[in-house]
């Protein structure tokens, strides 16, 4: 048993007793900046996670409606085993083995452990869910530390080597006090969608590259609000004589504020005495053309989330809406969004829920709603595929082997599959004519019309009365 398999074996998931950052190995405590045989790095989340959950998340009402678009459909999958059969796709099926997937923990169901991957993937781009026996738990983003290290060197990260040895769990985050646990790495599935390129194993938030259209966005939103507190007129400013003494000035304000600021005092007329005046600065929403500003931002935060605008239903998408074009966001959307993020989910979560031999963890997608357009596609597809099998069984090929190359897009597996008969018939070929038959195999009845069948047979008797 080498370095990295010893090491993690002593690895257990038991509490580290506020050791972090120390490594128990051989019943003596390491720490992790020390030079050891087995140098231990880690890479810690960015910060902020709860501070976007609160500011985008449950703030701004495009990023909320563009992750619950993705959560909708994300969540409608579900699990089964596909088979693999010489590097391409075969059956799905289900076992036992799939139950941890359909209830992940009391009272939870598929899709509630779809919707935490999701959440956490969007929001802190990483998801991890842990499992103990047949219980999963799903760990806070930033409460988790990858530990990576590498035999032999003093490997950093990017070393050639290096690896994920195991996952760091601080409920309450570093530095909380609370005792830590150490994973293994076939405890925790890794949800990482998106790769950062400045890290080797963590992932990134799409929310990252769109935080100054998130926050541009909100500004634009509290500058409405602040148009209708100030009673739906754009800035104005008043200016009195210059005898009027400030005590006079302060009472003449607040009673202008009171009469005419807020969206209730709005479009009533304004009195003015002693020599005040009032001149209109800025421009109102109309001027400023406030829909397209605000929706060509509305617009860059979908496409950052991979949602087409007319499947949220912002306004941008929904001006050029059309029965053609949403079905072809729905296809755009389900095919370079959804499917991709599904293929990643299956692949992560095989670390803790490993499929049978010659298979992997998929996605049935057959009662989906949303893709039926897919569905009415794949039957399509399954007729040709159909009038193609028919067609190499007219040619003599084996109907197995036929069916196989056919669902497996490889037609090279008939090689040596045909039955050597020919024709639509599948006759073997005759060059010196028809086969004599064999004897008694004319019937009786039809031997006097089969011309050389019988030499002696007596006319029919007993012909049509007259």
């Amino acid at each position: 048993m080498g370095m990295i398999d010893r090491v993690r074996t002593f690895l257990a998931p038991q509490p580290a007793r506020d050791m972090w950052p120390f490594l128990s190995f051989g019943g003596n405590i390491y720490p992790l900046s020390l030079n050891q045989t087995l140098v231990g790095n880690k890479e810690a989340p960015e910060p902020g996670y709860s501070g976007l959950v609160t500011w985008a998340y449950k703030s701004n009402p495009i990023v909320f409606a563009v992750m619950r678009a993705r959560m909708s459909l994300f969540t409608e999958a579900r699990f089964q085993w596909r088979q693999v059969r010489t590097g391409g796709p075969g059956d799905l099926f289900g076992t036992p083995a799939l139950r941890i997937l359909e209830v992940p923990w009391p009272n939870g169901t598929t899709g509630d452990l779809l919707a935490h991957m999701i959440q956490d993937a969007d929001l802190a781009g990483n998801a991890y869910i842990c499992r103990k026996g047949d219980r999963l738990t799903r760990l806070r983003p930033d409460w988790v530390t990858i530990v990576m290290g590498s035999y032999g060197t003093d490997a950093g990260p990017w070393d050639v080597g290096s690896e994920v040895l195991g996952y760091i769990y601080q409920p309450g985050g570093p530095g909380s006090g609370q005792p830590s646990v150490a994973l293994l790495t076939e405890e925790v599935a890794h949800f990482a969608p998106i790769p950062d390129p400045l890290s080797p194993y963590r992932g990134m938030s799409w929310l990252t590259p769109i935080m100054r259209e998130i926050g541009a966005d909100t500004a634009m939103t509290e500058h409405k609000a602040a148009f209708l507190t100030n009673g739906a007129t754009p800035n104005m400013v008043v200016s009195l004589d210059p005898n009027v003494t400030k005590a006079a000035f302060d009472a003449w304000v607040e009673t202008f504020r009171g009469a005419h600021e807020g969206a209730a005092n709005a479009y009533r007329t304004i009195y003015l005495g002693a020599g005040a005046k009032v001149e209109v600065v800025g421009k109102d929403l109309q001027q400023m053309d406030f829909k397209t500003v605000q929706g060509a931002g509305e617009t860059r935060i979908a496409a950052a989330g991979g949602v087409p605008p007319i499947i949220v239903g912002l306004s941008e998408g929904l001006a050029a809406a059309t029965y053609s074009n949403y079905g072809q966001a729905r296809r755009a959307f389900s095919d370079l969004t959804m499917r991709t993020l599904w293929r990643n989910v299956c692949g992560s979560l095989q670390t803790i829920v490993p499929p049978p031999p010659m298979s992997e963890l998929w996605i049935d997608d057959r009662d989906i709603k949303f893709l039926q357009d897919d569905q009415l596609d794949q039957s399509t597809i399954q007729s040709t595929n159909a009038q193609s099998i028919k067609a190499l069984l007219d040619a003599g090929f084996d109907p197995d082997a036929a069916i196989e190359a056919i669902t497996a897009n490889d037609l090279g597996r008939l090689k040596g599959k045909h039955s050597g008969l020919f024709s639509v018939q599948l006759q073997p070929p005759q060059p010196d004519g028809p086969p004599e038959p064999e004897p008694g195999a004319i019937p009786d009845q039809l031997k006097p019309f089969v011309a050389g069948a019988v030499d002696d047979v007596a006319p029919p008797t007993g012909g049509p009365k007259e």
